[in-house]
């Protein structure tokens, strides 16, 4: 169990022997009887540590769970097949191994995609959904291109070398700098103060340990998972999107309309704030996560 620390300070954890493999996560809080737990799940490259200033205030009204997916951040990276489907099951045996209650699930980026993935294959584990930029198609949109996008042969040339090991080898070499790094959060943060040192070290950090590259390879030549409205048409929960309405990768407003579309009982906001708003304002999103999963457990 996690100590009170400031609102960028670090948060002691442990690990959790999943399939042979060790996986990092932390805790911090009381269990609350009126309140589910929360699990935090981040994005593509990040890891628990760019949870911390979500965790240092939820842990006041709710248990707060950050876990590092396999093949990221303090957790083992194994050599093996990476997607949706394995962190699902990666996440839904710790809610029912670790957490041993239902469970609302935030996730970013990659961690949105695969805490739906969780929400929609296993609604009696999962309280709530909150996705922050999520990843993940819609078949529609997948229609889309196909029917408006002229075939790119120099793109699908780039692609067919970068599936090549030891092309994505030499781009995981590049993109892990430093420099890099900070260049590239540069471009998704809307407010480059929240770019610090510290965040470049925290991503920079795991991309050292051995098998690394290896994971960047296989994430790389995963295909792509179930589509994202497929997944809520089997979801039963209460939904919150959170838009980081700056985000370069992400066209929010569009993407809004396509979950509205599929899922129109959910509960969005729009937030000056680029592809990670929960590190970005993390005091407005902490306080708007906090409102809504209130709000549900009085339901």
């Amino acid at each position: 169990m996690s100590l009170i620390s400031p609102l960028t300070g670090q948060f002691p954890g442990t690990y959790w022997q999943w399939r042979g493999n060790s996986i990092y996560y932390v805790c911090a809080g009381e269990k609350q009887s009126s309140k589910p737990a929360l699990l935090l799940v981040h994005g593509f490259g990040a890891s628990t540590d760019h949870w911390r200033k979500n965790i240092a205030q939820l842990q006041e009204q709710f248990q707060v769970w950050a876990i590092d997916l396999l093949g990221f951040g303090r957790s083992a990276k194994p050599k093996q097949e990476y997607g949706g489907s394995l962190w699902q099951e990666q996440l839904h045996d710790f809610i029912q191994e670790v957490i041993k209650q239902p469970t609302v699930l935030a996730g970013n980026s990659l961690g949105g995609y695969a805490s739906l993935c969780v929400a929609a294959a296993y609604p009696q584990s999962i309280a709530g959904l909150i996705l922050l930029n999520s990843a993940g198609p819609f078949t529609d949109t997948l229609t889309d291109d196909k029917q408006t996008t002229k075939p790119n042969l120099a793109g699908k040339l780039i692609r067919s070398i970068l599936l090549q090991s030891w092309a994505s080898f030499l781009l995981f070499q590049y993109v892990r700098r430093r420099f890099v790094i900070r260049q590239t959060l540069n471009k998704v943060y809307f407010d480059p103060s929240a770019v610090t040192d510290q965040l470049v070290e925290d991503i920079y950090r795991p991309s050292c340990d051995v098998g690394a590259a290896e994971v960047f390879n296989a994430v790389f030549k995963t295909p792509q998972g179930e589509k994202v409205d497929i997944l809520l048409a089997q979801m039963q929960c209460p939904l919150l999107i959170l838009w980081g309405e700056k985000d370069p990768w992400i066209n929010a407003r569009n993407q809004g309309i396509k979950f509205r579309q599929y899922y129109p009982q959910l509960k969005e906001y729009y937030l000056d704030a680029g592809h990670c708003p929960h590190d970005e304002i993390p005091e407005q999103v902490n306080s708007l996560i906090a409102d809504w999963v209130s709000s549900i457990s009085r339901l």
